[in-house]
């Protein structure tokens, strides 16, 4: 039977980053081994921090947030509300440079991306929430290129404020930015498509 997946959280302080660090189960697996020794390892770099560690809110997942383990730490985050289909909010705080597909997936949101930001379908289409949000990505230079139209032009209930979420980069300009997710996507990429990085 193979070993249940892996789940360490490390946010808000040394203390609370030790305690979860050290809580981890005996892995059995090659992968969850490679994941424990990763974990501790994050130890080491997070104990001497002490109180400068009280910005970390990196979480690392062993299910699907393997990629997170060589994360800056101390990487600063914005606020970021998803609101699902149900009309219940989650707050976030996203790590600056992270696109809002990358934020979703690593906080367990769900925002599909089929193409895996690769810019090829409409299944991270997001609605951003605020009209003045929405024009200030125009300003910050994130507006929507002509590809990224061409596929909103496929998503499930297209709106005036509609994007995609692997084209919307946080940054310090969209603390507080709100986006709600459709009640459905329309997956239009081609059979035997193969996503490559952008």
């Amino acid at each position: 039977m193979p070993a249940p997946p892996l789940r360490l959280e490390l946010r808000w302080g040394a203390s609370l980053a030790h305690r979860s660090l050290s809580s981890v189960a005996a892995p059995t697996s090659g992968r969850a081994l490679k994941f424990a020794e990763s974990a501790r390892s994050a130890k080491g770099v997070v104990e001497p921090l002490g109180g400068a560690a009280s910005c970390l809110t990196t979480q690392v997942r062993g299910h699907r947030g393997e990629s997170l383990l060589g994360a800056d730490f101390n990487a600063e985050t914005i606020t970021v509300t998803f609101i699902d289909k149900d009309g219940e909010e989650e707050v976030i705080e996203a790590p600056v440079g992270k696109s809002l597909l990358e934020i979703a997936h690593m906080n367990d949101i769900e925002l599909e991306g089929a193409c895996e930001g690769s810019l090829a379908c409409s299944t991270c289409h997001v609605i951003v929430e605020d009209e003045e949000q929405f024009d200030l990505l125009d300003e910050i230079g994130q507006e929507p290129t002509d590809d990224e139209n061409d596929m909103l032009d496929l998503a499930f209930g297209l709106t005036e404020t509609s994007r995609l979420g692997c084209q919307i980069i946080c940054c310090h300009e969209l603390e507080g930015l709100r986006v709600r997710i459709p009640s459905a996507t329309r997956n239009m990429a081609v059979d035997g498509f193969v996503p490559k990085p952008h």
